[in-house]
């Protein structure tokens, strides 16, 4: 099965594609730019879904859902959201059909059915949530309000890749009301530090915290903070938001509190979100050309016990075997499956698990049994070893964690490897050429330098790291002064 993966040396592009569609992650949809996501991704994405909820929680947030339709004056009532989705949003206009009198058999709009008021298919839901919150919203008490809600998003893209860039995806966008700059701002902050928290020690991906530039930030926001990754071919992939929003969403639908001292103040608003392209993430950092490599913390299987043998009486004491192991494993919150099928041989199984990365892999037959032991095999190293079958729970814990640490640690020495500081223009174009990665380079603070610069190389402005050495230097593009170096890369 894994020799039909195209090799990430000779189509990195084409080699994720292949993954996503014969790991059977995802499929493409009957919907041009959407996708389905098949049972072995979502699972992972449950798995995603189910720890940052607890997370979100564990900060004192709770859930909630939005419609998905937000009127077009609701949309448009904060001007610069409202433009800068513009162009990736999806209009309802009718909200009936009928049968084409000219065309027996085929339906059309019926004209005599148009909305008073044209309704927006949610990109975001800023719009809505801040309407209904003028309600929510009249003292103090009422403060702060900490809302998540997971949901589905669309937004018109042109050039889709399934879970990093499609016309509908889901995601959980979190929306909270504060009495305070300070607070939303701590807010705004602590959230990042969850997404970091989140994607470095489950997802076992490195990631740079930072500050968006001004033309890159959240449309609507003051300030877009963010964590961005590192992929295998050395392209960038933002992987979280969060956004500081002041007090525009506030004044743009007249959301006010009454403070202590019996004044009117507008509250302090944040959002911020992470969607199904953590998928795209995932599988990037990690998977190699034999397959999918899935961290054993968002493994929905994390061990896989394969029996090899002859005949119904074999398998039956092989599975006696087996299925104890299994128990013991299931014991230590570890998930197993235990794969008895008769339709496929074990090379078949082997080869199956190890295209859809299941960190470890037990195979155990009749000549074990009398050995008391059992075949290991890491997905991460591609290793095997032969083990007792005592204390085997124990061992396969700690392995666990052991593959876990080795894919972060591989993950942040390659992302070390592909961050180069540059101080020459010439040598920011060759970096990106010829090694790709992260390029930290000082540039003048101006939106016009960073605009020439992406137009030449294509790589964009990632972030301002957050504690970032402050040096003086000379921008690499204008020649002018500058304080700090920022990240540089080209981007999924």
């Amino acid at each position: 099965m894994s020799k039909e993966l195209t090799k990430r040396a000779d189509d990195y592009s084409k080699w994720y594609n292949d993954l996503v569609l014969k790991a059977d992650l995802a499929d493409h949809s009957a919907v041009r730019g959407c996708m389905v996501i098949k049972p072995s991704g979502y699972a992972i994405w449950e798995n995603m879904q189910k720890t940052l909820d607890k997370m979100f929680k564990d900060t004192g947030h709770v859930n909630a859902y939005f419609p998905l339709f937000i009127p077009k004056s609701l949309f448009e009532a904060e001007e610069k959201n409202a433009e800068g989705f513009a162009k990736e949003c999806a209009i309802v206009t009718h909200y009936r059909l009928k049968t084409d009198p000219d065309n027996p058999g085929k339906l059309m709009v019926d004209p005599d059915a148009k909305l008073e008021e044209e309704l927006i298919v949610r990109p975001t839901s800023e719009a809505i949530i801040w309407n209904t919150y003028k309600g929510w919203i009249q003292s103090y008490r009422d403060l702060p309000l900490l809302i998540n809600q997971w949901a589905n998003v669309v937004r018109w893209e042109m050039r889709t890749r399934l879970f990093l860039r499609t016309a509908e995806f889901l995601w959980q966008e979190g929306h909270t009301a504060h009495a305070t700059k300070e607070e939303a701002i701590i807010e705004t902050k602590q959230m990042l530090d969850v997404y970091a928290d989140f994607v470095e020690n489950w997802m076992a991906v490195p990631v740079v915290k930072g500050v968006k530039t001004a033309n890159e930030r959240f449309a609507g926001a003051d300030d877009t903070y963010c964590i961005e990754a590192l992929m295998q071919d050395g392209k960038a992939l933002q992987a979280g938001t969060s956004h500081f929003l002041g007090q525009n969403f506030a004044k743009a639908f007249d959301v006010k509190y009454v403070t202590k001292d019996n004044k009117q103040e507008y509250v302090w608003a944040t959002s911020w979100g992470v969607s199904t392209r953590l998928m795209g993430a995932l599988i990037m950092s990690h998977s190699d050309d034999h397959g999918l490599v899935i961290p054993p913390k968002l493994a929905p299987n994390q061990v896989v016990i394969v029996p090899i043998y002859k005949g119904d009486d074999g398998l039956a004491r092989v599975s006696v075997v087996a299925n104890d192991i299994k128990k013991k494993l299931q014991a230590k919150g570890i998930t197993v499956k235990y794969d008895d099928r008769d339709s496929q041989r074990p090379g078949w199984k082997f080869a199956e698990y190890e295209l859809k990365g299941v960190p470890v892999r037990i195979a155990i037959g009749e000549r074990d049994l009398a050995n008391g032991t059992v075949e290991l095999a890491r997905r991460d190293t591609l290793t095997k070893e032969t083990v007792s079958i005592e204390g085997i729970d124990s061992l396969i814990e700690q392995l666990l964690t052991d593959i876990q640490t080795n894919l972060f640690e591989r993950a942040k020495q390659r992302t070390q490897q592909l961050t180069t500081k540059v101080d020459s223009f010439e040598d920011f174009k060759k970096v990106l050429d010829e090694k790709t990665g992260f390029v930290l380079a000082h540039w003048d603070g101006t939106p016009e330098t960073e605009e020439k610069i992406k137009d030449e190389t294509k790589a964009t402005i990632r972030c301002i790291p957050l504690n970032n050495e402050q040096e003086t230097g000379i921008c690499i593009y204008s020649g002018k002064p500058s304080t700090q170096r920022v990240l540089f890369a080209r981007a999924y």
